[in-house]
């Protein structure tokens, strides 16, 4: 058994010698020696390359007549159909329904102590009475989350503010309420 054992090593380390070995062989044994005289630059001569570039006519000067000023304003004619017309009009009062959207909110406690996410919301609230704040409770736990933000720069801008306030803060994508005012 340690014949067989030995023979696989020495096998298998034969194969891994040889899978090392150089796949062509080398040019010559000796390279030869560097070159180490200085020579002056000689910067070759430049080609002439100007036969091969287009060339092109001047462009006329355009003059425009005094009094007409730089652009005259051509009015719209029949640019929105009755059909166009209608339908900007459903979308709109379609828009006008839409309460919610995806978003964003800082969920800035959660926990189980009400005073500890109340005293978060009053701290919230005196810096930044603009933001809007949504505490639920489902038993045992307390949630804060602060804000409605449409875009996650907006979140993450809001929360390097709160931060301070409620160190364990993070986002959280959710649906938000739109305030149509700021439309």
């Amino acid at each position: 058994m340690t014949n067989l054992l030995r023979n696989v090593l020495l096998f298998s380390a034969l194969l891994a010698l040889g899978a090392c070995a150089a796949s062509a062989p080398a040019a010559s044994s000796v390279a030869p020696a560097p070159d180490t005289t200085r020579r002056a630059a000689v910067a070759p001569a430049p080609e002439d390359l100007s036969r091969y570039r287009p060339v092109f006519p001047a462009p006329r000067p355009t003059t425009i007549p005094p009094g007409s000023g730089a652009r005259t304003a051509v009015p719209p004619t029949n640019q929105v159909n009755a059909q166009v017309e209608q339908r900007l009009r459903d979308q709109a009062y379609t828009n006008q329904n839409v309460k919610y959207a995806q978003g964003f909110r800082i969920l800035a406690y959660i926990g189980l102590e009400r005073d500890q996410a109340m005293a978060v919301r009053r701290a919230v609230i005196s810096r930044y009475p603009e933001e809007t704040d949504y505490l639920t409770f489902k038993q045992p736990v307390y949630r804060l989350w602060i804000g409605d933000y449409l875009t996650r720069l907006e979140a993450e801008q809001a929360m390097l503010r709160i931060r301070p306030l409620a160190p364990k803060a993070e986002l959280e994508p959710t649906q938000v309420v739109l305030n149509k005012t700021t439309f």
